[in-house]
């Protein structure tokens, strides 16, 4: 090792600030001779408490963030869940008046009974295939609002996040305004 890097090496040192470490330029001590005191170190009491303290209001500000995801979360599980009981109803309902039309059909009818029986059989084939496909229609228009809600709140988020930008004094007509509002803030 030369004398020049060892030198280099004694001018730097390593710093350890809560988990994040980088080397940075020694700083020259005054000699003790000079009527000032030296410094005094960090009363570990005091950093601790200081680490604590931004602990802290990191993790409060996760638990906002995390917060405010699970409520909307929550708002749109809520939404399916209504939107698979409203099909389920709609479902049941149409079977009720199917079977009760059936029942009617059938009863009124007076062709021979094996074709009654096939005729009733179909009947209720098709009319539970058509409430299926009423119900699978509502679940889709009921998903496409959920899309579109959804797309509401991306394009509301999208425009706040780009009004931060629009909003710099960098877009000021003069550069004297730009000047004006950088001094102050």
């Amino acid at each position: 090792m030369s004398t020049a890097q060892r030198e280099d090496d004694e001018e730097w040192e390593l710093i350890n600030d809560d988990g994040f470490v980088y080397k940075r330029k020694k700083r020259h001590r005054l000699e003790p001779t000079t009527s000032s005191a030296p410094p005094q170190p960090p009363d570990p009491a005091v950093e601790e408490k200081h680490r604590r303290w931004r602990k802290k209001r990191t993790l409060l500000k996760l638990k906002d963030k995390y917060s405010k995801e699970i409520r909307q979360w929550e708002l749109l599980s809520n939404t399916l869940k209504e939107m698979q009981k409203n099909a389920n109803v709609q479902t049941e309902k149409r079977r009720e008046v199917d079977s009760t039309s059936c029942f009617d059909g059938a009863s009124s009818s007076n062709q021979p009974p094996a074709q009654s029986t096939s005729d009733s059989t179909h009947r209720r084939l098709i009319d539970e295939l058509f409430s299926q496909a009423e119900a699978q229609e509502a679940i889709i228009r009921d998903v496409s609002n959920l899309c579109d809600v959804a797309e509401a709140l991306c394009s509301a988020q999208e425009e706040r996040l780009k009004q931060q930008f629009t909003d710099l004094p960098i877009w000021e007509s003069s550069p004297r305004d730009l000047m004006e509002a950088l001094t102050e803030q």
